[in-house]
């Protein structure tokens, strides 16, 4: 019904500095753009004089300055102010501007007698704003009896309010409080939701009135530029609803030709709309004030009164002023005070997790151990985006969701908040429609981003909760009626109870969850952080000691294959030369030359094995048929052979990984699956296994889900279990040294080294007398 946007030559359809909230109203046209700030008018309970701060005179003056000043605001124009309050009063005004902190700042300057002309004694409240000089009068209220003692009543009020254990309790003392101050007839303390809607928090009523507490009002009621005064001002009285208003004269100011900024004056001129809402509600006067908390406008103090118009001194107003400041301050403490017990189970909760994460080496404990992320935060799901998969606990959307979901997050405004990249709602579906399809089990979604860059982050869920709202009225009304200028909205006449069913919406996150959640989020951070410090510099020795290592495996196999070649040689020459007949020396001898041939063997093996881990790998396309077509001639067989029998089941894909490499990881499985193989016919099988088919094989690893995993099959002697590691290290053989045809042990090493070069795993299964399954993946952007 009401939005914030100031009046604008562009928006208004009169002349700037021509239009008042008296005169003019509003159309259906520009009742959005209401200039609340500049209404041209003032209420009817005091009189308004602007001054020239230069030299004080009257550049404006309100068309009720008669009745509060005794003279006609024309005869008051361009005079000295001290035609209004004395030569002692404008002595008095220029002391207190000289000496008080009056910009944007109304501050009781002293009380004006009662003259003749003027019957009433009148409260002098003074500010500045751009060069100009804004004196208001209001009658004092003030007699001959004693005033109350309002520093012991603050003093009571404060607290009480300190001693309050929760924040129902703190706001239900508020609203007494300052109705005892006010003595209004219905006091509320008006909470504004997430969505801006409003709600009866706590509540202080004369007996007889209708309760209106836990009653919705929509946003409309309280429109946006409203809400912005109250982050300016402290209180806002409206004594008569249906009292006139009094333009100012003239309405530009003459100096600068534009309306008057009364944003802090307490007689400015109020809201067609708000008076008219306020009649519909049976209401004679309001007092409202806000309640500010961490910058933001968490609700207002709200007064009304039914009996009649209600003034309420300037005395009584700042009390209530500064204990409005004093709830502001003190709210938030009394939240904290209720969830304290919550806050500490959390964050002990918290630090044990990240401890169970910093012990155990990965994020993943947060949801497999003890405790888990559903122990700490009131939440039915929850689900951890790391290492480029989803770990999830309790009842989470399907990791395809999620996957939608992430990509969202990730290009929300909320996370791109370096401090704090935080999102929560208890409405998914609001800002994300996608999320209709799972809002049973996450209506409600508190999600944080856990790195800098990708799409790491953390998320609770809360399921929906299907609730029944209670408004103040229907808030789709918008009726309209016929001005002066044509029709125009007016506020809603209905306050009957109106009910209504709300889905697809949880539990509110509260506070203490969102800050707790942001506080673990700094220790994840934290822990992610030193922990890829950690393995940046394990990684960087790690490198520097394989490189070391190949280094020295190389110049050391190098070198030894001289003197090695000296020994076999010499070994040679002493056995022909010397034509040695003993039988002892000959065995020895002989003996001698087979030892330096097997060391030549090793040193061989140890020489591609260091190049193994030094050489570049160059990526490309390769298709895998031609290269197990080439592996097979490597090792000195044909496909179709009558001892033989090679088996592709299908067509090997096309893969993206080092051609070279890949073909020997080929050849040493080929040359080990002919080698340990004592069969009549030696049957070998090289397949692949489709990520879609995993789940009908035995044998695949969890660690190669999604991927293609590549096998090659034999009919051979088989390994017994207790030995499948020991076949992948260095020289380490299972048979004797020369059963098998020999060998040195180093195939099944540089197979696991090449594989593991290009990024991925290699295992086996097998059984003895039944044959030996290997099994690897070549991760690196596999294609069919």
């Amino acid at each position: 019904m009401w939005q914030d946007k100031s009046l604008s030559p562009s928006l208004s359809p009169w002349p700037q500095g021509l239009y008042s909230i008296k005169r003019h109203g509003a159309t259906i046209s520009n009742c959005d753009h209401e200039p609340v700030q500049t209404p041209g008018c003032v209420q009817d309970h005091g009189a308004l004089l602007v001054l020239r701060a230069a030299d004080l005179s009257i550049a404006q003056a309100s068309e009720n300055a008669e009745r509060w000043l005794g003279l006609p605001p024309h005869t008051l124009l361009e005079k000295p102010v001290s035609v209004a309050v004395g030569e002692d009063g404008e002595a008095r005004l220029r002391n207190f501007i000289a000496r008080e902190p009056t910009e944007r700042n109304p501050i009781y300057a002293f009380t004006l007698p009662a003259r003749i002309g003027a019957a009433l004694a009148l409260d002098v409240t003074v500010h500045t704003m751009d060069g100009s000089v804004l004196v208001e009068f209001e009658a004092s209220g003030r007699t001959s009896t004693a005033e109350p003692d309002y520093y012991s009543l603050v003093k009571k009020t404060v607290m009480r309010l300190q001693a309050a254990g929760t924040l129902q309790g703190f706001c239900d003392v508020a609203a007494e409080e300052f109705r005892a101050l006010t003595v209004l007839d219905r006091v509320m303390i008006y909470k504004f939701h997430a969505d801006l809607h409003g709600e009866v928090y706590a509540e202080s009523k004369r007996d007889d009135l209708p309760p209106w507490l836990g009653l919705h009002y929509p946003a409309e009621d309280i429109p946006k530029q409203a809400r912005d005064i109250f982050m300016k001002i402290w209180v806002r009285g409206v004594p008569d609803v249906r009292a006139p208003l009094h333009e100012l004269i003239p309405l530009a100011h003459p100096d600068t030709g534009r309306p008057l900024e009364m944003t802090h004056c307490t007689l400015r001129g109020a809201s067609i709309m708000y008076t008219e809402y306020l009649q519909n509600m049976q209401v004679d006067a309001a007092l409202t004030m806000p309640i500010r908390r961490d910058g933001e406008l968490w609700g207002l103090i709200v007064g009304h009164h039914y009996s009649g118009p209600a003034q309420v001194t300037y005395a009584v107003r700042a009390a209530c002023e500064f204990l409005a400041q004093v709830v502001s301050l003190q709210h938030k403490a009394a939240q904290d005070r209720e969830h304290l017990v919550y806050r500490l189970n959390l964050e002990g909760v918290h630090g044990q997790l990240v401890a169970a994460a910093a012990q155990e080496g990965g994020l993943a404990a947060m949801t497999d151990g003890s405790p888990t992320l559903l122990d700490g935060m009131d939440a039915s799901g929850a689900a951890i985006y790391h290492r480029d998969r989803w770990w999830r606990l309790g009842v989470t959307p399907t990791e395809l969701e999620l996957d939608v979901l992430a990509e969202w997050l990730t290009s929300r405004p909320e996370f791109a908040i370096e401090a704090r990249p935080l999102y929560f709602t208890d409405s998914l579906v609001r800002d994300y429609p996608l999320g209709a399809g799972f809002a049973a089990v996450a209506s409600g979604v508190l999600a944080l981003r856990l790195s800098r860059g990708g799409p790491n982050m953390l998320l609770w869920f809360r399921p929906e909760i299907i609730q029944t709202v209670q408004w103040g009225g229907n808030p789709q009304e918008m009726p309209l009626v016929t001005g002066p200028h044509g029709p125009r909205l007016t506020p809603r006449k209905s306050f009957e109870l109106f009910t209504e069913s709300v889905r697809q919406r949880s539990q509110p996150w509260r506070e203490v969850e969102i800050d707790s959640a942001a506080r673990f989020r700094l220790l994840v951070m934290e822990l992610v952080v030193t922990r890829a410090e950690q393995l940046a510099d394990l990684n960087a020795d790690l490198l520097r000691s394989n490189e070391d290592l190949d280094a020295f495996a190389y110049v050391a196999s190098h070198d030894l294959k001289e003197p090695l070649r000296g020994i076999h040689k010499y070994a040679h020459q002493l056995l022909e030369a010397a034509k040695v007949t003993d039988a002892e020396q000959r065995f020895k001898l002989e003996g001698l030359m087979r030892l330096t041939l097997r060391m030549d063997s090793l040193l061989d093996a140890l020489l591609h094995f260091s190049r193994v881990g030094r050489v570049a790998l160059a990526f490309e396309d390769v298709d895998l048929n031609e290269v197990v077509a080439e592996a097979v001639e490597m090792v000195g067989s044909r496909i179709h052979d009558d001892n033989t029998q090679f088996i592709i089941p299908r067509p090997l894909p096309t893969v993206r990984c080092d051609r070279v490499r890949c073909r020997e990881i080929y050849v040493n499985l080929l040359s080990n699956a002919l080698k340990y193989n004592n069969s009549a016919v030696k049957r070998i099988e090289l397949g692949h296994i489709q990520p879609s088919e995993a789940t009908n094989h035995l044998g695949l690893r969890p660690e190669a889900a999604g991927q293609i995993v590549y096998t090659v099959r034999d009919n051979g002697i088989g390994i017994q279990e207790k030995h499948y590691e020991q076949v992948f290290k260095m020289f380490r053989r299972l048979h004797g040294r020369d059963e098998f045809g020999g060998g040195t042990g180093a195939g099944l090493t540089i197979v696991k080294k090449l594989v593991e070069r290009q990024g991925g795993i290699v295992w086996l299964i097998s059984a003895p007398g039944d044959g030996t399954t290997f099994f690897f993946t070549l991760p690196r952007e596999e294609r069919h």
